[in-house]
């Protein structure tokens, strides 16, 4: 860069410009990328057991806000990051749809325990299917319950590959499956 004024007289502020370049802001990528990844809002999707190591996220022995992830919201309009936890069941997989389609772009999923993640670790009434199955999930925290420190972690995990990745104009993910009914 070099420095050049309106006139050389002495008292003449000098306004530093680049040499036929534009100006060195840094890369304004990774700048909107860490600040995505560092204001999540959350919307809790919590069907069962799962949600009181879910609310334990917000207390201040694990304080969920210093990572940039507000206090949930409640309306998945307003969030970019979908926390599911508990079975998918097929009467709650058209809500679950619905849920995640009203967010705008970007947006993430995090399916927490292990009824979210892979149906259940029983057989019965009360588990369905894994929520991939029904959205496109980015991070599976398995447990059941899930410690709060593996939520913790995921969350971490998801704002270092939220860094990583570009958004083009066509949004992030692909369509959800159309095997659910409803």
């Amino acid at each position: 860069m070099e420095s050049t004024s309106e006139s050389d007289s002495p008292g003449a502020i000098p306004s530093w410009r680049p040499r036929g370049r534009p100006a060195p802001l840094g890369r304004l990528e990774s700048v909107l990328a860490w600040a995505r990844s560092h204001s999540l809002t959350l919307h809790p999707f919590v069907t069962s057991c799962c949600a009181l190591d879910t609310d334990s996220l917000f207390g201040p022995r694990f304080d969920i806000e210093r990572t940039g992830t507000g206090l949930p919201g409640s309306a998945s309009r307003q969030a970019d990051l979908l926390l599911v936890a508990g079975p998918a069941m097929d009467r709650r997989a058209a809500a679950l749809r619905r849920a995640y389609e009203q967010m705008a772009e970007p947006k993430w999923v995090m399916a927490v325990g292990a009824c979210a993640c892979s149906g259940g670790i029983w057989e019965g009434y009360a588990t369905g299917r894994s929520v991939g199955e029904i959205i496109p999930v980015d991070i599976y925290i398995p447990g059941c319950p899930p410690r709060p420190e593996a939520i913790l972690h995921g969350l971490l995990e998801l704002q270092r590959r939220i860094r990583g990745e570009r958004i083009g104009r066509e949004g992030r993910h692909r369509e959800p499956p159309d095997s659910v009914p409803g």
